[in-house]
C-alpha cells in the first residue's frame, strides 16, 4: 500500500545528492541535471526538491581538483556553486513552465520554533502561487562544521514541515543493500517495516563518485526520521527517478509512527543538545514509562553549559540517552535545585512533559 501511496501522493519532496548530479571532475554534468528536471517537471502535484550540488559545483570555477577539507573553502565553494546550480534549475524547469524558488536552511531554522514556522509559512507560500521549492542547506555560512548527511536529514525534517505525503530519496545507488553494493553477493532490500530489517546491514559507506557528504547511513537515518512521523519513503537511484516517482523500484521503507508535532519532531531529531541531565532509576521511569515532568528531585547530576529554553539530553545512570528535553533552567541554577520538592515555593519542573520527547 506505501508503493501506491508513493504513487498517489498529493504533495512529495525529492531529495537528490551531489554525486548524482555532478561529473568527476566536480562540475555540474549538465545533461543529467536536465534529465532529472525532465522527469519530475512531468509528475503532477506539489513538488518540493532538496537538492544538493552547491559545493561540488563550486569546484570547478574555483580551480580545486576534490572537495576541500576545511570548513572556509568548503563555504566558499558553496557561495559560488549555489548560484550556478539554482541558475541551471531555472532555466531547465523554465523550460516546462515551472518557476523555481531558492531556499536555504540552516540547522536553526528547524530547529528553533519561531525559525521552523517561519520556513513553514515561507514553503506554504511558494506551494501556494505554483512555484517548485529548491532547498538546500546553507553551507555558505553555516556556523557549524558542514555534517555528514546534512541534507539527507534536512530532507525528512522538509517533508514532515511541508506535511509531505511522501519523501523520495535519489542517489548514486538504486536502493539499501544486505551488504557493500560495489561487491558481488550484496542483494538489493526491496522493503524495510521497521528496525529488525536493517539489523546487521552494513550501511555506514558512501557510494559512487564521492563528491557528496552523505552515504547510506545518512540515507537510512532520514528515512527514519520521515517514517517516524508517518511519511513513506522511497530511496531509489537518480537515474530511475521516473519510476521512483510512480512507486516502483528501489527500497521502500514503510511508515513506522504517525504525524507528530512539528516542536517535538525537531526535538528529537533536529536538536543539538547542549548539555546531559543524570537521571536516577524513579526519575527515568517517570519520564519513560508514566510520561510525566522532570522534576529537581530525580536530577543527580548536571553536565554542560545551557541555558533556560535549550535542548538538553536525560540520561540514565548509565549514561545513555533516553530522552531530550527543553530545561526551564540554566546550568548555573540547577545545582542548587538537585533535590528540592516542586512544593517549594516558586518551583518549577525541570522539563516540563510537553517539552519533553522519549527516544
Amino acid at each position: 500500500m506505501s508503493r501506491a501511496a508513493v504513487a498517489q501522493a498529493r504533495r512529495v519532496v525529492v531529495k537528490v545528492g551531489s554525486s548524482s548530479l555532478t561529473t568527476a571532475a566536480g562540475g555540474l554534468d549538465v545533461d543529467r541535471l536536465d534529465a532529472l528536471v525532465d522527469t519530475l517537471a512531468d509528475r503532477g502535484g506539489d513538488l518540493v526538491l532538496v537538492s544538493s550540488g552547491a559545493i561540488a559545483a563550486g569546484l570547478a570555477p574555483l580551480g580545486l581538483p576534490r572537495r576541500p577539507r576545511d570548513l572556509a573553502t568548503q563555504q566558499a565553494a558553496a557561495s559560488v556553486g549555489q548560484s550556478l546550480l539554482v541558475q541551471r534549475y531555472a532555466t531547465a524547469f523554465g523550460r516546462h513552465g515551472r518557476t523555481v524558488g531558492q531556499v536555504l536552511l540552516t540547522a536553526d531554522d528547524v530547529v528553533r520554533r519561531a525559525h521552523y514556522r517561519n520556513a513553514q509559512t515561507t514553503l506554504d507560500r511558494l506551494l501556494a502561487l505554483g512555484v517548485l521549492p529548491v532547498v538546500n542547506e546553507n553551507d555558505a555560512v553555516a556556523t557549524d562544521e558542514i555534517r555528514f548527511g546534512d541534507n539527507d536529514r534536512l530532507a525528512a525534517l522538509v517533508a514532515h514541515l511541508v506535511r509531505a505525503e511522501a519523501l523520495v530519496l535519489l542517489s548514486d545507488v538504486d536502493g539499501l543493500y544486505d551488504g557493500d553494493p560495489r561487491r558481488p553477493g550484496a542483494t538489493l532490500v526491496t522493503e524495510v517495516t521497521g528496525p529488525a530489517d536493517l539489523a546487521g546491514l552494513q550501511v555506514g559507506g558512501t557510494g559512487g563518485a564521492g563528491l557528496g557528504s552523505g552515504g547510506m547511513a545518512s540515507k537510512v537515518d532520514a528515512a527514519r526520521v520521515a517514517t517516524s512521523a508517518g511519511i513513506p519513503v522511497l530511496l531509489a537511484g537518480a537515474a530511475d527517478a521516473a519510476a521512483a516517482l510512480r512507486g516502483e523500484g528501489g527500497t521502500l521503507f514503510t511508515p513506522t509512527g504517525t504525524r507528530r508535532s512539528g516542536r517535538l519532531l525537531w526535538l528529537a531529531h533536529a536538536s543539538t543538545p547542549r548539555g546531559r541531565l543524570v537521571l536516577d532509576d524513579g526519575a527515568v521511569a517517570a519520564v519513560c514509562e508514566r510520561r510525566l515532568s522532570l522534576l529537581p528531585a530525580g536530577v543527580t547530576a548536571v553536565e554542560g553549559e545551557f541555558a533556560a529554553g535549550d535542548p538538553v539530553e536525560l540520561v540514565g545512570t548509565d549514561g545513555v540517552p533516553v530522552a531530550r528535553g527543553l530545561v526551564a533552567y540554566g546550568a548555573d541554577e540547577l545545582p542548587g535545585l538537585l533535590g528540592r520538592s516542586t512544593r517549594e515555593l516558586g518551583l518549577r519542573e525541570v522539563v516540563h512533559r510537553d517539552d519533553l520527547v522519549v527516544l
